[in-house]
């Protein structure tokens, strides 16, 4: 039998382009969780917070959430963004970012990233701005860090509040120092299942504002003002609760904080192989008609969490024709990502048009998602390099 992940029996198995690194020790972890008989939010939630802070280094708040997208939401919702607000976000961004501004009723402004970097440019958001912008959202696109201090000054300038989407940009450094520890507001990070580390669904919500990080518990559980997990662990009577705002239900289970806590602590040993798996792609790959991707500057680290290269108008077949022609080599690939402003809801509902996008068009059109992931062997590695080489040259 075949299927998506089934190659025919006469060939290599399949190489996905993403796939987690679950151990014995994350699937022990989840063991001891159920069998405590706490499984939603709880203990092993808190202790997941503090470590995740600790591995930061200390002095920030650390909210866990059920995904990237509702910590996203719930940041901007403490952060007094509403009806009539503006918030500035690259179109080359996954559609979340700028899904949960609608959510409270604002409206996205998306605008053209770097042609080289594929991030967010500080004189874009500039040229964005108008009276009623109150937001930004950066997002450190594939693992490299925008460029925070630039981006940051306007902010200040501008009175804008700043939304770090560090989905892909775990354990990402800039200028020496981890994205969660910068100078915005806050920062957003994800542990989906194709991410640098996992909880299966997840995120985290970071910020050094505890007034702010008070808000984002408190809207996760519905509103209710009194902690949950202290009621229900209470030996003496503790029924009593108050709903004091229309709040979600946005809250990380103990069974998914199991297993963060024991991939956390392998979160070293996972960068250093995505850094090893991606040199050796700028190595394989040398001399190819192909646009690699940047790597980070001195004294900064890329968290390669995608390896994202794009075709060079000499080579002999097209982005589409490439991603087919791996797919029969039993090689998987993806596209991060068709530009917001291509879909069409969005393209509809701010009547927009690609040349307002130029560098996130170009990119497109020539962009593809090569595998990497810290369970590929170096001979799964060395079949990609060799479908690559074999298909372009």
């Amino acid at each position: 039998m075949t299927g998506p992940n089934v190659a025919p029996t006469d060939a290599l198995p399949f190489l996905p382009f993403a796939l987690p690194d679950i151990g014995e020790e994350e699937i022990a972890e989840v063991v001891a969780c159920l069998r405590s008989g706490w499984v939603t939010t709880g203990p092993k939630t808190r202790q997941f917070e503090q470590e995740f802070g600790a591995y930061l280094g200390g002095g920030l708040e650390t909210v866990s959430v059920n995904s990237a997208t509702a910590g996203l939401h719930l940041a901007l919702e403490a952060l007094g963004i509403g009806p009539g607000d503006e918030v500035i976000v690259p179109t080359m961004t996954f559609t979340a970012t700028a899904e949960v501004v609608r959510y409270l009723g604002a409206q996205p402004v998306l605008v053209d990233v770097n042609p080289v970097t594929l991030n967010i440019e500080a004189a874009a958001i500039e040229a964005a701005i108008t009276p009623r912008t109150k937001a930004v959202i950066p997002v450190h696109y594939a693992g490299l860090a925008c460029d925070m201090d630039a981006i940051l000054e306007v902010a200040a300038r501008h009175r804008l509040r700043v939304v770090e989407d560090a989905a892909h940009a775990f354990p990402t450094v800039y200028k020496g120092q981890l994205v969660g520890t910068l100078g915005s507001d806050v920062t957003v990070f994800s542990f989906y299942a194709n991410k640098t580390m996992t909880t299966g669904e997840g995120g985290m919500v970071v910020t050094r504002d505890a007034a702010l990080a008070a808000r984002v518990r408190l809207m996760r559980i519905h509103g209710i003002k009194q902690d949950a997990f202290a009621r229900y662990t209470s030996t003496s009577p503790a029924w009593f609760y108050e709903v004091v705002a229309a709040g979600f239900k946005y809250n990380l289970t103990d069974i998914a904080a199991a297993i963060g806590v024991q991939q956390l602590r392998k979160i070293d040993r996972f960068l250093l192989r995505r850094k090893a798996l991606a040199q050796a792609y700028f190595d394989g790959l040398k001399g190819l008609p192909l646009q690699l991707p940047p790597d980070a500057a001195a004294g900064s680290g890329h968290a390669w969490h995608l390896f994202v290269v794009r075709l060079a108008e000499a080579a002999p077949l097209g982005r589409d024709a490439l991603i087919a022609g791996l797919s029969t080599l039993g090689i998987g690939t993806s596209v991060h990502f068709i530009p917001l402003h291509r879909h069409p809801y969005w393209r509809d509902s701010g009547d927009l048009l690609p040349q307002q996008f130029p560098a996130a068009e170009a990119s497109y059109a020539s962009m593809l998602t090569l595998p990497l992931y810290t369970k590929m062997s170096d001979a799964e590695h060395q079949r990609v390099i060799a479908g690559v080489r074999e298909l372009l040259s």
